[in-house]
C-alpha cells in the first residue's frame, strides 16, 4: 500500500492548473472510437414504426481511455496512451484520430485477434435516441498482454501519476493490473482507477478508487442505502479495507462526491447545472482527480474540483473533454481554492 504523501497548498486555481502543466499522464485501458450522428426526426418510417434520421452530421472522436487523454490534454497536462485495438480498418482509423487531436500512438497495440470498440450514438435535437455497439469484451490473451506489458514498461519511466481507465472490454486483466500497479508503488507514482464490474475487487493497494454509486453497489455486492450517509461510510470502510487502498471518491450523481481515507470523510454537494448528457462525465472526473493526485493537493481541493469538473461536462452534448479555461474560472469564483 502506498504511503500517505505531503499535502501541497496552492494559493490559487491558476497555479495549481500551472503544474498540471508539468505532468506526464499513463492512462491504461479501453480505447475506443465514439461515433455521432446528428441530424433531425421529422417522420416515422412506413416500414416500421421507428424514426427516420435525416442526417445532417457525422463526427468521430476519441472514446474510453483515448477521451480521458483527450481530457487530459485539454487540462494542460501531457498524455501518455496505453491500449490495445483491432488490426482492422477501424483500428487504422482510430490512430489517425489520434494523430489529428494530437495524442500519442505509441502505447497502442494493434490485434489481429480483436475488432475495434465502437459506440455509434444517433442523436437528434440534442437528445440520444439510440446507441450501436460494436466491441469484443474478451481479455486479453498472453500475446496481446506481452505486447501491452512491453509499451507500458516504455511509458512507465516518465509517468508522474497512471489512470487506469477500465471498461470491462478486456484490456486491463487482474495480471495486468497487478503488474502495473506493483511498479508504480515502487517507484512512488500515484495509480487512480476508474473501475468497472469485472476487476473490480482487483484493484489493490492503489492511492484513488473512483468508483460511481452504482458500480460500487454491484462490485462489493451490498444492499445498502448509498444515499445514507452513514450506510454510504460504512460501504465505503468496508471497500478501503477489501482494496487495501489510500483513498476512495465515489460519485454520486445528483448527490455531488463523498471522498474518504478513512481518516478523514468529505461530501461535497453537486452544484445545479443544466444537464443536457451525462456521457463522459466519468473521464472528466478521473482526469483532474489524477491530476491533483499527482499535484498533491488538499484532498478537499481534490473533491470539489472533480465534482465541478464533471458537472460542467454534462452541459455539452456527446462526450466532449472538459474546457480548462472554463473549469479554472469556476474554481475561482467558487473560492475551490481558498
Amino acid at each position: 500500500m502506498p504511503g500517505k504523501t505531503k499535502v501541497i497548498q496552492y494559493q490559487s486555481a491558476e497555479d495549481l492548473f500551472k503544474v498540471f502543466r508539468t505532468f506526464n499522464v499513463l492512462i491504461i485501458g479501453d480505447v475506443m472510437i465514439d461515433s455521432y450522428l446528428w441530424g433531425k426526426v421529422e417522420r416515422i418510417s412506413p416500414e416500421a414504426p421507428v424514426p427516420i434520421l435525416q442526417v445532417e452530421k457525422r463526427e468521430i472522436r476519441p472514446g474510453g481511455a483515448a477521451n480521458v487523454a483527450l481530457n487530459v490534454k485539454s487540462l494542460g497536462a501531457n498524455p501518455l496512451l496505453c491500449g490495445l485495438v483491432g488490426d482492422d480498418i477501424d483500428g487504422s482509423n482510430f490512430f489517425k484520430i489520434l494523430k489529428e487531436n494530437n495524442l500519442p500512438t505509441e502505447g497502442i497495440v494493434s490485434s489481429k485477434d480483436r475488432v475495434t470498440t465502437i459506440k455509434h450514438r444517433i442523436i437528434s435535437n440534442a437528445h440520444h435516441m439510440l446507441r450501436v455497439d460494436q466491441e469484443d469484451d474478451r481479455v486479453t490473451n498472453k500475446s496481446e498482454l506481452e505486447l501491452l506489458k512491453a509499451r507500458i514498461d516504455a511509458l512507465l519511466e516518465k509517468a508522474h501519476v497512471i489512470i487506469f481507465e477500465d471498461y470491462d472490454k478486456g484490456v486491463l486483466s487482474e495480471e495486468l493490473i497487478g503488474y502495473v500497479t506493483q511498479q508504480a508503488n515502487a517507484k512512488g507514482i500515484p495509480t487512480v482507477v476508474d473501475p468497472k464490474k469485472r476487476n473490480f475487487l482487483h484493484y489493490k493497494n492503489c492511492s484513488l478508487f473512483k468508483p460511481n454509486r452504482k458500480e460500487l453497489k454491484e462490485g462489493i455486492k451490498t444492499d445498502a442505502n448509498l444515499n445514507n450517509s452513514k450506510e454510504l461510510e460504512i460501504t465505503v470502510d468496508a471497500l478501503m479495507n477489501i482494496l487495501s487502498c489510500d483513498s476512495v471518491l465515489i460519485t454520486l450523481s445528483e448527490k455531488g462526491v463523498y471522498w474518504t481515507d478513512k481518516q478523514e470523510h468529505l461530501h461535497i454537494p453537486a452544484h445545479h447545472r443544466e444537464i443536457a448528457d451525462v456521457s463522459g462525465a466519468g473521464d472528466t472526473v478521473i482526469s483532474v482527480a489524477a491530476l491533483c493526485a499527482a499535484a498533491h493537493t488538499h484532498p478537499a481541493v481534490l473533491a470539489a474540483l472533480s465534482n465541478l469538473s464533471g458537472g460542467l461536462v454534462c452541459e455539452q452534448v456527446g462526450v466532449v473533454p472538459i474546457d480548462k479555461t472554463i473549469l479554472q474560472q469556476e474554481a475561482e469564483r467558487l473560492q475551490i481554492i481558498k
